[in-house]
């Protein structure tokens, strides 16, 4: 082949793999239809529905998308499921009624909120061992961790804190009043914010983690939407940092955050009740879960544009996308 012509050829091949979006697998866990349904990101379909254990709320998978952990909170445990099976391979103890849990970035260990006992219980996920239990405030529920591994944020809906955690001593360094009922901890790729959803107080603070001192609190107003609705939970930062999605539950929007002004810049449809997020590894997509009208909605996250909606199971909770 002429070098001009091979060059011509390898172009035109590069152009088309950068218009390719690559197909991943994403995870919906069903709260009250006791599953999980399972959608393929290149089809924007259904693939399978899974049952699982009761109340099947927080999850999340392994760094090399092998194994998926569902909390299965009226079970009280964390269920493992093989992923190329979908069958749950064992399940984890986890401590009373396990709502959100995050993995360490190396994949080792598991940080559980226990709702119902007022800690956070450290999991060896190896070999199924407890390693620490970390007393916090009334109803833990959201959990951050830092990119380096080193700072877990656990909120705890009650006492209205997020909590600082230190991995390696298993202590709180630090505890941030934020407003009423916070749900959700989101790091910044690059350490410089967290951000923390307040569910009843309707507001997300960002809080800088290396003095705990809040830099902001977002509030939202949507016309036509009454203030009680406006519920944040869920929160997802792109990887730049330089945009933020907050669902806002019975508001059934999705706000769009400057993620360097922290200005509110657009509020997208969704369904009814968003509740949780997750982006693809590429972020072209961002995946939300809607409740009560238990579907799915589709955002293009260049286009910031709801683009389809997929029906799933019953009461939709929470939502991960496989990493490759």
């Amino acid at each position: 082949m002429p070098h001009f012509a091979k060059a011509a050829f390898l172009g035109l091949a590069a152009a088309c793999l950068a218009g390719t979006a690559q197909a991943y697998t994403v995870y919906v866990s069903n709260e009250k239809g006791n599953s999980i349904t399972v959608i393929d990101s290149e089809t924007q379909t259904v693939k399978q529905t899974v049952p699982t254990g009761r109340r099947p709320r927080g999850i999340t998978i392994s760094n090399d998308g092998k194994s998926l952990y569902l909390c299965a909170s009226d079970d009280d445990g964390v269920e493992v499921i093989d992923t190329a099976t979908m069958k749950v391979a064992r399940t984890l103890q986890s401590g009373p009624d396990p709502e959100l849990f995050i993995l360490h970035p190396s994949g080792n260990p598991l940080y559980i909120a226990n709702e119902d006992d007022a800690q956070v219980t450290v999991l060896d996920v190896r070999e199924n061992k407890v390693l620490a239990t970390v007393p916090v405030g009334v109803e833990p529920e959201g959990m951050g961790i830092s990119p380096d591994g080193k700072v877990l944020v656990n909120t705890s809906e009650t006492t209205n804190m997020a909590h600082f955690i230190d991995t390696t001593s298993f202590q709180v360094i630090d505890s941030v009043l934020v407003d009423s009922r916070p749900r959700f901890a989101e790091f910044n790729k690059d350490n410089s914010k967290v951000w923390v959803s307040s569910e009843v107080g309707g507001t997300v603070s960002v809080i800088e983690p290396g003095t705990r001192k809040i830099l902001k609190k977002i509030e939202f107003q949507i016309p036509g939407v009454t203030a009680e609705t406006i519920q944040p939970v869920g929160v997802r930062v792109t990887k730049d940092g330089k945009t933020a999605f907050v669902a806002l539950g019975p508001a059934n929007r999705v706000a769009v955050i400057n993620g360097e002004t922290l200005e509110v810049e657009k509020y997208l449809l969704v369904g009814q009740r968003v509740w949780q997020l997750a982006f693809t590894p590429d972020e072209k997509y961002l995946y939300a879960t809607n409740g009560n009208s238990n579907d799915v909605s589709v955002i293009d996250v260049a286009s910031q544009k709801v683009i389809k909606t997929i029906p799933v199971g019953e009461a939709p909770w929470g939502v991960v996308v496989s990493p490759n």
